[in-house]
Formats: structure tokens, sequence, C-alpha cells
């Protein structure tokens, strides 16, 4: 099972493809989408939904996992931020992808075993779950990684039937 993995935002957007097979993980690619801060907003929203239409188009993932936010402080940068992963939301559901939203407590008990672990726990974790040879920069990727990792872990192994989220063998 292809899954595409995101950490939102709006100046940067990480992303992570892994494919699973119930037993083991496979990086297929991962990285971060870089939006220039003296752009329109509306246009760097645009940007970052047509990078994650092409990730899309090239893996065509059965999943796609999107953490939650997560803010105390700024309502503000929240709000930008929430708009961001709506562009994402938005490319999945195009696309006929189910997508699936984790919080970050479910993201590190799924990949520490701890819902209170710090950063650099969970991207040790994620350098050794995905034995990668070293963390994956910057700090997005490793997070959008590891929300791959949540859903795989959370669902398991499913054989989807359809791209949208029809399970095979009534699971």
């Amino acid at each position: 099972m292809i899954i595409l993995g995101i950490d939102p935002g709006y100046a940067i957007v990480g992303y992570g493809v892994i494919d699973y097979d119930g037993t083991r993980f496979s990086v297929l690619e991962y990285g971060a989408i870089s939006t220039d801060a003296k752009t329109d907003f509306s246009k760097r929203l645009l940007e970052i939904h047509l990078e994650i239409e092409k990730l899309i188009k090239k893996y065509n993932p059965a999943a796609l996992a999107v953490e939650e936010l997560f803010f105390n402080t700024n309502a503000k940068t929240a709000l930008k931020v929430g708009h961001g992963r709506g562009v994402v939301m938005l490319a999945g559901a195009l696309n006929q992808i189910e997508v699936f939203e984790y919080t970050p407590l479910q993201v590190k008990q799924a990949v520490c075993g701890y819902g209170r672990a710090d950063k650099n726990q969970v991207q040790q974790m994620i350098k050794v779950i995905l034995k990668l040879d070293e963390i994956p920069r910057p700090d997005d990727t490793a997070d959008a990684l590891a929300v791959a990792v949540c859903h795989a872990h959370s669902h398991g192994f499913t054989d989807y039937r359809t791209r949208s989220g029809r399970k095979a063998m009534g699971v």
C-alpha cells in the first residue's frame, strides 16, 4: 500500500511517500514543498496544491495521511496552516484518495510507542524504522514520514479494491 504522508503548512509542507506491505517499509520519496514569503498567499496555496497533485499522479497512493493542527499560541498562523492543510486534503479528495487525519499524539504513539516523545525521538525512530542513513531534513519531512508510518501502523496492510477507499475482503 502506497501512503502519502503530509506535515501541513504554507511556508514549508513536508511530504513522505512510503510503500508498506504489512511487514516492511520502502521509502519512495520524501522532501518539502517551500513557498516564498514574498509571494501572494493564494499563489502559495496554489503552488502547494499543484505540487501535491504531482506527487499523487506520480505515485497513485492508496491513502493520504495528514497531521492535524496543534497550535496553542498564534491564531493567525494556525489559520494560514489550516488553509495549507485544506489544499492538501482537497488534492486527495479531487483524486478520490481517502484522507486520514492523525493528531501529533497519535503519530508519536505509533512511531515511538510514547505519545509524549520529543521531536528528536520521533526523527531517530523514523530513521530506524525506514532504514535511512540519516534523519530526513528539514524537520517537516521527517514529520511527514512519521504521519505515513502512523497510518501504516493504524490501518495495517489493507488491499484496496478502489482508490475511493473501499477495502477488500470486508476489512
